[in-house]
């Protein structure tokens, strides 16, 4: 059954603040940046929004949470001048940032509010990144005394038994890395615009968490990117072409009790998913032109193509050769660098890289037909989700 808010929504605008490592610059300025340029890229003025939705959860768990400096929430836009008119916001805490998207959807269909402003901010933080000391307590007693202690090991861990299963090498997984660089290299919003990337460089890369090297790893940003949703109706009048929301589903699969992550929950927990969003659209594998698929590790683009029936299961890393994912290919993937070049947004960057394509704006790495742009984010176990854009009304 398609679902009753098909297309009933669309993207009107999208703005991108400064991408930086380290700055002095408070984050909520990056984020008011981001969502100016969005609203000005919509043809709007700021007082024509009147809802807000973010994700606004801090970099990694334990970090300090102050509003405009660790993270960007509701709060911070809720105190603008312009803000007056707001009549509706959403600050979600689990789904990342396509789960804003959807209640933005929502809210919108329903008549709750008109213009919607939807906005990501993540920051790099002092010192060393997501290092905890102390004593390991609960779940952590079993894992963090052997070395696996947060996410690169955990992810470590299932990528070793992908490689086992599939029969891959390590090495090969430099065809989508490298490529991923090359796009970036094309983009002006990614923090590794100017820096190549050769396969000797990747097969060089220092191991972090074997078989996980340096560049299999997103890159940690300072910056904020922001989107404008409307009324497809009221979208049709703007400057820029509507890019339309044909389907929003949030990741619901999980199992009972996890110690660490495990290979198989990622194509389990995935495939619902993107089961969902095919039954939402009335669309299939075939009409995707683009797919912009979470890659906080590099392994879980190989998770989410067979999650999403691109391939079959761990045909994922002979999928990614042969130049099949790159702008010119059968399914270009992750057009601008995605998080391992274009900077770590949780998604959000790879949002905005679907909205480009389909406007037909994403400059040199433009693809041709970008018909669909699916957009997955998450490992894909953990609480997230996936929208469906379109370049035509369904």
């Amino acid at each position: 059954m398609t679902w009753a808010n098909r297309c009933a929504v669309a993207v009107a605008g999208v703005g991108f603040s400064a991408v930086e490592r380290r700055t002095s610059t408070p984050l909520g300025r990056f984020a008011d940046d981001a969502a100016a340029a969005a609203i000005a890229d919509a043809g709007l003025t700021p007082d024509a929004v009147d809802g807000l939705a973010t994700y606004p959860t801090p970099p990694f768990e334990g970090a300090v949470a102050r509003s405009g400096e660790d993270m960007v929430d509701v709060e911070h836009f809720l105190q603008a001048p312009w803000a007056r008119g707001v009549r509706w916001y959403s600050q979600a805490g689990e789904g990342m940032i396509t789960t804003s998207v959807r209640d933005a959807v929502h809210a919108l269909a329903a008549g709750a509010c008109s213009t919607v402003l939807v906005w990501r901010a993540m920051y790099v933080p002092p010192g060393t990144y997501g290092t905890h000391a102390g004593t390991a307590g609960g779940d952590a007693a079993f894992a963090a005394p052997y070395g696996c202690a947060g996410a690169i090991p955990w992810h470590a861990l299932a990528y070793r038994r992908y490689l086992e299963l599939s029969g891959g090498r390590r090495e090969a997984l430099g065809a989508l890395v490298v490529g991923q660089r090359r796009n970036a290299n094309r983009n002006p919003h990614a923090v590794f615009a100017d820096r190549l990337m050769t396969a000797q460089d990747y097969a060089g890369a220092r191991t972090v968490a074997d078989p996980l090297c340096l560049f299999d790893c997103d890159v940690p940003v300072t910056a904020a990117i922001a989107l404008v949703l409307t009324t497809a109706d009221r979208a049709r009048d703007l400057p820029r072409p509507p890019v339309y929301v044909a389907a929003a589903a949030q990741q619901t699969t999980r199992r009972e009790h996890r110690l660490h992550y495990t290979m198989g929950d990622h194509v389990e927990a995935g495939t619902p998913l993107v089961d969902e969003l095919w039954e939402q659209s009335g669309l299939a594998q075939a009409d995707v032109g683009t797919a912009q698929l979470y890659d906080g590790f590099a392994p879980s683009v190989l998770y989410w193509l067979e999650a999403a029936g691109f391939c079959g299961r761990g045909e994922a890393l002979d999928f990614v050769q042969d130049g099949r994912v790159a702008v010119e290919g059968k399914l270009p993937v992750n057009t601008g660098g995605g998080s391992l070049s274009q900077g770590r947004m949780h998604g959000m960057g790879h949002l905005a890289e679907a909205v480009l394509q389909l406007r037909g704006d994403a400059g040199e790495r433009q693809v041709v037909d970008p018909r669909a742009a699916l957009v997955l984010v998450g490992s894909p176990m953990l609480r997230g989700g996936g929208v469906l854009l379109t370049s035509e009304e369904l």
